[in-house]
């Protein structure tokens, strides 16, 4: 016995080991702390089912991979009966009775704008994944956490649609609770903002018949809208939709957009619904389809057929996506507070009542498990989750487009980029923003269209446009109304303006019809003038004005122009008179004074040039100092006509001389026409040329009947007694015929398609005289904010700049305009001015500068003992002007006439004289190479050999030989005959 003791104590003690450690781990198994969670739903719609299918699945996976938490959310479901008060209600009994700690719902705005309140008092974080208004931010709630998206968040992305297809026109319908109410202000300042406007918001009611949606529907297809905003929830939006297939609103023209609210819901919908809304258009949050997430579908959609059998749902949408986000943050959240304290602290209160608002008791934990919340980050399957000022965000949005039976995306929108095509671009560092349509897919409109459709047709209750048009007496090429004699009800409408209009629509892509209705007496009399006219317009008793209709400010504020479609501009006309003068000093008007003094110069300077150039070489440019000067004047005036007699031997002064011609001949040849054009053409000039004169001497002005001229005319302070209107081309030829004095007008101002027009008719006698006061010329009017205005006006571009407006404008006045260029030529100056011939000045200019700098520098080279000598720099002068002013006996000029020249300084050989003995005196210059150095010899016979070189020429290789020579007979200065010997030898 003794021996088996110990045996025994060791399984003792090893089964009470055993036993505490089963023990404690039966304790720690237990140990995980249920936290109560609220779940508020409409569990009767398949968003409702959706999200308790969403939350269970987030739950029972992440507890499953995070089997350590210690905390675990045991949710309270309530159902909400989509009914603000049935969830108000439900809401109120889990923070009475459950003590939840959290709420996750409701699943509607209105819903959650009350639950939000129960939330903040009793300090429960509500956190909802599909209250998406706006209008729930401006509660200020601490404890509102939006698990989703904000409405405006997505009208950037709807905006770019309308930027990208260009409409100018909108409806919005939206259903009439917190939901539809929210998105509205923040859709109407964006479509604003891109000059769109919102002509209608049509509100549903969410409990709306069948035939209240149809008579809303049919208001809407009497306007001339075709662009739909829809913004609501299932089941109203099917309802929707099915209504406006059947009244025929599905068909060509029309545009349906549908907001995220819906586009998100599409999934859900019946193959009936999804056929009725074919070709409609969507935005979506975008999410990125990874792996994750198509594993989740695939376990959800077998989770929920097993759950709701019934539901034909295929797939979750991102609703649940959030949903299932949030119940992990939620689940994140709770654990990160830890075992603190989970009760909730009663409120004292009499009233024994458990549902009453004053027994609501507040959350301990509270306050940390909303900072717990705030702050927790990590990937979830709808993206990075993150909640930033109360909500989620994000930045792109996918465009889809409902075909077949289902959606096809077409598109993207994100922040940074704006649209683009495919979704690999959407984390690309690119900052061009883009709304171009080409980077949309392929979209099927409704009644499958191969056009665009333009956002806007005339209403079924109008047939045609009525076109108002001027009635007017004068310048019927513009606008012209002929009634009818035998019915004063059918009228026939022509002109200028007209055919430009009718160019212009047909040009469009879509056809519009319309009718001219004259604004006038079936007596050819008007009804008003422009003004009234252009009033009618938004009297709405026109639809648009065609005509001669100038587009001024003060107009602008009643209707919208068009692009204008002639040129612009008020200015003034006037008679011309022929100014041709009889002024003895008429050849000095040819040219401009600074001309006659810089050619005068010009003649000086060449004469100086030459002289220099030629002093040394020419006898022609030799004499005394009067000589001198009468010799520059002379040379240089008379190239003006080319009778200079001197002889020029320099090729320096040649070449100067070459270029002064060209000068020369090209101003005389300007100056004979010139002056021949001024006493043979006949000079019309305006009679007068500025306005501060007609208002200072007075003149009678004329201004068109109607016309706005008549305000431009009181703004430039004339005299309103000195008006004359006419109404007609004739009458202002005889306004202005007559003249100020006599009855008449001295001027006449209106707009520049009239002056034209009238100078083309009278242009020897009239003309258009500066300056021409801005404004925008012609264009079409049409009621403020017509979507017809951007349209017409790109047209007017097309038709404008093709040949189509030449034809036009040939049609109407092209016969008439055969004189204008004339006119406008007599009207031109005659003057020549220096600027038409500084460049040959300063070539001429350049080249004499140039000719002096080589002639001083090869004298100053010559001389350069003297240059470089001791003497002062006066002796130096007088001594080079003196050295200057003798020949220079080197050059080729001065050698013997008989001899030819060697290119060289020195004399050639002496040539013998012939035996041949003659009668008379030979010339100086014969024998002054032959004679003694030491015979005399004055200047006037001569040149002595010295001068020429001073020593005899031996020819080499040879001895020199006695010549005979016979004698020479000179004449003294006393008249005396002397007989030199002739010398044998040099």
């Amino acid at each position: 016995m003794r021996k088996d003791f110990p045996h025994l104590g060791f399984f003792l003690f090893f089964l009470s080991v055993w036993s505490s450690l089963s023990t404690g781990m039966a304790m720690a198994k237990n140990e995980t702390i249920p936290v109560n969670v609220g779940v508020v739903l409409d569990f009767n719609i398949s968003l409702g089912r959706i999200g308790m299918s969403c939350i269970s699945m987030a739950l029972s996976e992440f507890y499953a991979s995070h089997g350590n938490y210690k905390t675990r959310l045991v949710l309270k479901t309530r159902d909400s009966r989509r009914d603000v008060v049935g969830a108000a209600a439900a809401a109120l009994d889990l923070i009475q009775n459950e003590e939840v700690k959290a709420i996750l719902g409701p699943g509607s705005s209105p819903q959650a704008n009350f639950v939000i309140g129960l939330g903040e008092k009793a300090q429960v974080p509500t956190v909802s994944f599909s209250a998406t208004s706006p209008s729930l931010s401006s509660l200020r709630s601490q404890y509102f956490i939006r698990a989703t998206l904000n409405d405006s968040t997505q009208v950037p992305a709807i905006t770019a649609i309308f930027q990208a297809f260009e409409w100018r026109e909108a409806v919005l319908i939206y259903v009439d609770n917190e939901y539809g109410d929210g998105i509205v202000p923040y859709l109407t300042d964006a479509l604003q903002g891109i000059n769109v406007q919102l002509t209608y918001r049509s509100v549903i009611s969410p409990v709306a018949s069948d035939d209240q949606i149809g008579e809303e529907l049919y208001k809407l297809m009497a306007k001339q809208t075709r662009v739909f905003i829809v913004h609501m929830f299932t089941p109203l939006g099917s309802r929707l939709f099915a209504k406006a297939d059947e009244i025929g609103m599905m068909g060509e023209g029309y545009v349906w957009i549908l907001t995220d609210g819906l586009t998100d819901l599409l999934t859900t919908l019946s193959p009936t619904d999804i056929d009725s809304m074919q070709g409609v258009l969507g935005v979506k949050p975008y999410v990125q389809s990874t792996k994750d997430v198509q594993s989740f579908r695939v376990r959800w959609k077998r989770k929920f057929q097993q759950d709701y059998p019934l539901d034909e749902t295929s797939e979750p949408n991102i609703f649940g996506l959030w949903t299932y986000d949030a119940a992990c943050a939620l689940a994140m959240a709770v654990e990160k507070v830890g075992t603190a304290n989970f009760s909730f602290q009663k409120t004292n209160t009499s009233n024994n009542i458990s549902t009453d608002l004053d027994t609501i008791g507040v959350s301990q934990i509270g306050p940390d498990l909303l900072q717990s919340l705030l702050s927790t980050k990590f990937k979830g399957l709808s993206g990075d989750f993150q909640i930033f000022d109360g909500q989620l965000h994000s930045t792109a949005f996918q465009i889809v487009n409902v075909i077949g039976k289902g959606e096809r995306g077409v598109g993207f929108w994100t922040l940074k980029n704006g649209i683009i095509r495919k979704q690999s671009f959407i984390n690309t560092n690119a900052n061009t923003y883009s709304t171009s349509k080409n980077n949309i897919g392929a979209i099927v409109w409704p009644g499958e269209p191969t056009y665009v459709p333009i956002g806007w047709v005339l209403p079924v209750n109008e047939k045609k446009l009525r076109i108002g048009v001027p009635v007017k007496d004068g310048f019927s090429e513009f606008v012209k109304v002929t009634w009818d004699p035998n019915n004063n009800n059918k009228t026939q409408v022509t002109g200028y303006c007209i055919d430009v209009f009718d160019a212009v629509m047909n040009s469009l892509s879509y056809a519009v019809p319309y009718e001219y209705i004259p604004f006038g007496t079936p007596d050819g009399k008007p009804l008003g003038n422009y003004n009234d006219l252009i009033y009618q317009v938004f009297l709405k008793k026109y639809d648009a004005v065609v005509g001669d209709t100038t587009i001024v400010a003060n107009r602008s504020r009643y209707v919208d122009f068009t692009l204008p479609y002639t040129e612009s501009g008020v200015s003034m006309i006037v008679p011309i008179k022929d100014n041709k003068s009889k002024s003895a000093w008429t050849f000095l008007k040819p040219l401009t004074w600074d001309l006659w003094m810089t050619s005068a110069c010009f003649f000086v300077f060449i004469g100086f040039v030459i002289w220099v150039l030629e002093h040394r070489i020419n006898e022609d440019f030799r004499g005394p100092p009067s000589h001198h000067a009468g010799t520059i004047f002379w040379f240089s005036f008379s190239t003006m006509v080319f009778a200079q007699k001197e002889r020029i031997v320099s090729n320096l002064a040649r070449v100067v001389m070459i270029i002064w011609f060209f000068v020369v001949l090209i101003l005389t040849q300007s100056y004979t026409a010139s002056l021949t054009s001024m006493l043979t053409v006949q000079q019309l000039q305006p009679t007068v040329t500025d306005i501060n004169e007609l208002r200072a001497k007075g003149y009678y002005i004329g201004y068109q009947q109607g016309s706005f001229v008549l305000g431009f005319l009181k703004r430039m302070n004339f005299d309103e007694s000195k008006f004359r209107i006419y109404n007609s081309p004739e009458e202002l030829v005889d306004l202005l015929s007559k003249g100020s004095a006599n009855g008449g007008i001295a001027a006449a101002f209106d707009e520049i398609p009239y002056m034209k027009l009238f100078i083309s008719q009278h242009c020897s006698k009239y003309t258009m005289v500066q300056p021409t006061y801005k404004f925008d010329g012609f264009g079409f009017a049409f009621p403020r904010g017509s979507p017809m205005v951007p349209d017409i006006s790109r047209a007017v571009l097309n038709v404008t700049e093709g040949d189509q407006m030449i034809k036009i404008e040939k049609e109407w006045f092209g016969k008439t305009s055969s004189c204008s260029d004339d006119n406008e030529s007599s009207l031109s100056s005659n003057n020549i001015s220096l600027d038409s011939f500084w460049s040959l000045f300063l070539i001429a200019g350049l080249t004499s500068v140039l000719a002096l700098i080589i002639v001083l520098a090869k004298f100053l080279h010559e001389h350069r003992d003297v240059v470089t000598g001791e003497d002062s720099i006066s002796t130096k002068i007088r001594t080079l002007v003196t050295l200057f002013d003798e020949k220079d006996l080197s050059s080729h000029t001065f050698r013997l006439p008989d001899q030819p020249y060697n290119g060289s300084i020195e004399p050639m050989p002496a040539i013998r004289a012939s035996p041949v003995v003659t009668n008379f005196s030979p010339r100086p210059s014969t024998f002054s190479t032959q004679t003694n150095n030491d015979i005399p010899f004055s200047e006037e016979q001569g040149t002595s050999s010295s001068e020429h070189g001073g020593r005899s020429s031996i020819i080499p290789g040879r001895q020199s030989s006695q010549a005979i020579a016979p004698p020479v007979e000179l004449a003294n200065s006393n008249q005396e005959r002397t007989i030199l010997p002739t010398s044998t030898s040099h």
